[in-house]
């Protein structure tokens, strides 16, 4: 199972059936926040290559993707030799976005910046729309990054099934059974590889340092990407900039952090159906950055 990548990838048919593209569909440019919060795997590729080979720094890069079952993808198709280091730091960061995100998120932006409302305005998105995304994006992420296809195939192989309206049991399945058994069979598997000389060295908290810095990179690749915009946008159409931290993968617990974060400042701003979208477009967007990654590395 971990040595064809087969666990990750069935994994990704669970992440898949469990996600909503709708609210997303209805505003597709929030997909640009996804993209932007990718900006730390590149920037922490660039630092680890001072400390790693490079395919090992590439591995570790992808930390900051939020993405559990990308990393392992990535870190065992690279052949890493810290794949248990990095997939304990990527399920780590997953669990500490309300921890890691809200110092950033702060630093970066002004009481007045969290404090911007934004309306939002329910549109409609045919069925047709919701299986067709799917497959096209599979075949456009397939011409951009060709190494992405796997990991991209099963997460919206996985959307399909609840999609496509006729699959419902499967989909259930996917969902519940197969994403919660994979998960522990995943965790079993990469813990038999984390002997202790494999471990127990300075390495990994090298590597559980550069995780972090990619993860905090990525927040705040997002949120400043969200303040660039506000400069071309007029008054009354602000974006909250916040909303460009939900960018990461870790689905969705980052974009209920960001929610959390403005119903906070003002307990009338609610930013969930943003921040969930974007939230959504970085799970898309933190694979396809794999698959770069695996190109790159190629």
């Amino acid at each position: 199972g971990m040595s064809n990548e087969l666990f990750p990838l069935l994994l990704f048919i669970g992440i898949g059936a469990m996600i909503d593209f709708g609210p997303l569909l209805e505003k597709p440019w929030l997909m640009l926040f996804g993209a932007a919060a990718q900006f730390g795997i590149f920037f922490t590729l660039f630092l680890a290559g001072f400390f790693f080979d490079l395919k090992d720094a590439a591995s570790i890069a992808v930390i900051g993707a939020a993405d559990g079952p990308t990393a392992i993808f990535v870190a065992n198709t690279l052949n890493s030799q810290y794949l248990g280091a990095i997939m304990v730091a990527a399920y780590s960061y997953m669990a500490l976005v309300p921890i890691v995100q809200p110092p950033v998120i702060r630093l970066l932006t002004t009481q007045k910046e969290r404090r911007i409302r934004m309306s939002y305005e329910k549109g409609s998105v045919s069925q047709l729309t919701k299986i067709l995304f799917p497959i096209v994006v599979t075949i456009i992420a397939g011409m951009v990054a060709p190494a992405s296809v796997a990991l991209v195939g099963f997460l919206m192989f996985g959307n399909l099934l609840r999609e496509c309206g006729v699959l419902n049991a499967l989909s259930e399945t996917a969902q519940n059974v197969l994403a919660n058994l994979i998960t522990i069979v995943l965790g079993l598997t990469v813990a038999g590889q984390m002997t202790a000389d494999k471990f127990v060295r300075p390495d990994t908290l090298l590597i559980l340092a550069l995780g972090l810095v990619a993860f905090v990179f990525d927040t705040a690749g997002g949120v400043l990407f969200a303040k660039l915009l506000n400069l071309f946008r007029p008054e009354g159409k602000k974006l909250n900039p916040m909303i460009g931290a939900a960018g990461i993968s870790a689905f969705p617990m980052s974009g209920r952090v960001v929610n959390k974060m403005g119903l906070e400042e003002d307990n009338q701003n609610f930013l969930l159906m943003y921040s969930i979208s974007v939230n959504v477009s970085g799970q898309i967007a933190s694979v396809i950055a794999g698959g770069l990654i695996l190109t790159l590395m190629a």
